[in-house]
């Protein structure tokens, strides 16, 4: 596929996950760590038009000059930002303008791509569509979020959801350790984050064959690990307490006390075989104490990673089926213990583009694998997402070690 035609592509995906939504839906923000569909359409576009056309098109006039700090999210070297809690605020531009920009913007694009692109545009198209495909998943998680306010519990696909098989045992899988290889190797398309390529010790290990199911999950509930503080760790012990917090972000009971998940299937009783998603490092962590074992690091993850095949998911993570390493990609991203820190001899690119991955290196942890809403090419071994302990709007799942 040319480069031309993958942009096409990308770009017409993300118009149809906004396809099933009303203009309302498009517009809302649910909590300050989500965004509207609105502004996730209008500020992929933003990318090419700030960091493509800006640069490189002869007599270039922005689409609109406002978008310029509507639409930047985080680039301080861009300039300006509208504050991001306040994204749902913006009831100008209408969606029929943002795909307006969208159109116009493309149309400019293939304009530049009519001669054979450069080594500079090809690398900044490339990895404008990879930040777009991000945006991708989240478009679905944020979506999913906002769904979930409505009493309504509405539906974002009407498509059935079928109940999983029965879960094979729990393995757990032993990997000799010793110094081995960590980070992108060089084929392909990686993110700034998953580089260089270095040398890691890793000690002997065991991980779990699978990810944690519902089923299991729901028994660390009964088993009263809300309310044993000595699972979790302190700021995780003050979060749980907080915010009252009893299960899942997604799990309800009925009127007669039947668990249900909201899904982008709608609510659906909960199934037990299926994996436990949107659970974050606090919740994760105490299970994992709770369940006699612990969070894998990145580097034991990728180490066991290189041996498992690749999934996929569809709306909602699938459940296992066989014995042997599975659920490594597809399904639920993986919480590590891992703090998200730069590798040795890491540099961040100049100039805005820069400020991509680096500057969040703080305060955060690593996840690994991929989810259900990932697209696909994203899943990768050395592909390192990260997230706040506290966060569990997106597909996270537990992977135990020991």
């Amino acid at each position: 596929m040319t480069l031309a035609h993958r942009y096409q592509a990308v770009r017409r995906h993300s118009l149809a996950l906004a396809e099933p939504l009303s203009d309302e839906d498009c517009g809302a923000q649910s909590m300050p760590d989500a965004s509207p569909i609105k502004w996730h359409l209008a500020h992929t576009t933003w990318f090419f038009e700030t960091f493509i056309l800006e640069r490189m098109e002869r007599g270039f006039a922005p689409f609109h000059p406002a978008f310029r700090i509507l639409f930047n999210s985080y680039y301080n070297g861009i300039g300006e930002k509208h504050p991001r809690p306040q994204r749902g605020l913006l009831t100008r531009p209408a969606m029929a303008q943002v795909r307006a920009y969208r159109a116009n913007v493309d149309t400019r694009i293939a304009r530049l791509l009519e001669v054979a692109p450069s080594a500079e545009l090809e690398m900044l198209l490339t990895l404008g569509l990879q930040h777009e495909q991000q945006h991708q998943e989240l478009m679905l998680t944020d979506v999913k979020h906002l769904l979930a306010q409505s009493l309504l519990r509405p539906a974002f696909m009407e498509l059935p959801l079928l109940v999983a098989g029965a879960a094979p045992p729990l393995e757990w899988l032993v990997f000799d350790g010793g110094l081995t290889e960590v980070g992108h190797d060089g084929q392909g398309f990686s993110f700034d984050n998953e580089v260089p390529r270095h040398k890691q010790y890793i000690a002997p290990f065991a991980l779990a064959s699978r990810l944690v199911t519902n089923g299991e999950y729901l028994n660390f509930i009964n088993a009263g690990g809300y309310a044993n503080a000595a699972l979790w760790l302190a700021e995780g012990w003050d979060w749980v307490r907080t915010q009252n917090l009893r299960a899942p972000i997604y799990w309800f009971q009925d009127e007669k006390g039947a668990w249900q998940e909201f899904t982008l299937h709608g609510p659906q009783p909960l199934d037990l075989n299926r994996p436990a998603t949107h659970i974050s490092l606090f919740e994760a962590d105490a299970y994992a104490h709770w369940a006699g074992a612990r969070l894998p690091t990145e580097f034991e993850w990728e180490h066991a990673a290189a041996q498992a095949p690749l999934e996929t998911g569809a709306l909602h993570p699938a459940g296992a089926s066989k014995g042997g390493l599975q659920q490594m990609y597809g399904h639920c991203w993986q919480w590590t213990s891992s703090s998200y820190a730069p590798y040795p001899g890491f540099a961040a690119a100049e100039g805005a583009l820069g400020e991509y991955n680096g500057k969040f290196m703080l305060n955060q942890y690593v996840l690994r694998g991929a989810s259900c809403a990932t697209p696909e090419g994203h899943a990768r071994a050395s592909y390192r997402n990260f997230f706040p302990a506290g966060a569990r709007w997106q597909f996270t799942g537990i992977r135990l070690a020991k």
